[in-house]
């Protein structure tokens, strides 16, 4: 987490929580969900915009991060910006030299190894890590054949709704106290 955000929630410690204007879709892509599009419809249907300033999605990544209730959020500042997510709260990444190092990256940019490999009643692949659940990107999927051709990873039947309880993951968070 960013030094600013740190002192941030130092100096203003009782900001209410912030609930359904961020979004994560499955191919790890920010989307700012305002009150028109949140009246649209819900996310993933209705996405909103998304996030394409560089620098801004540095920042939400670098504080990116999860409660004790497996409710993911960005700190902005004094304020926690509780996401919507499609799918899982890691999007995996993969390449040859990456797979060759058995290793994944995160849509943030983090890299890890993989502890379990998941096919789920959509064939979605996922996977699980020491940072925890995520969804190979698809664009990533030749890569992850070749995973599991070499046997690095075995996919196991699972259903998606029971990898979610598992990895304690939230996909909507909703308000409640702070």
């Amino acid at each position: 987490m960013d030094d600013i955000v740190k002192a941030a929630l130092k100096k203003w410690p009782n900001v209410p929580h912030c609930y359904g204007w961020l979004a994560l879709d499955a191919r790890g892509d920010w989307y700012m969900r305002d009150e028109r599009i949140q009246h649209a419809g819900p996310f993933p249907q209705v996405k909103g915009s998304r996030i394409n300033h560089e620098k801004l999605r540095e920042f939400i990544e670098r504080n990116y991060d999860h409660d004790e209730d497996g409710c993911w959020f960005f700190q902005n500042g004094p304020q926690r910006v509780y996401l919507q997510l499609e799918a899982a709260p890691w999007i995996w990444r993969l390449d040859q030299q990456r797979l060759a190092e058995r290793r994944v990256q995160s849509h943030t940019g983090l890299s890890t190894t993989v502890d379990g490999c998941w096919l789920d009643e959509q064939d979605r692949l996922f996977l699980s890590t020491p940072l925890g659940l995520g969804l190979v990107h698809t664009v990533d999927m030749l890569w992850a054949a070749q995973a599991v051709d070499q046997g690095w990873w075995t996919p196991e039947p699972a259903m998606f709704a029971e990898l979610l309880a598992r990895y304690r993951v939230v996909l909507e968070p909703i308000q409640r106290g702070r």
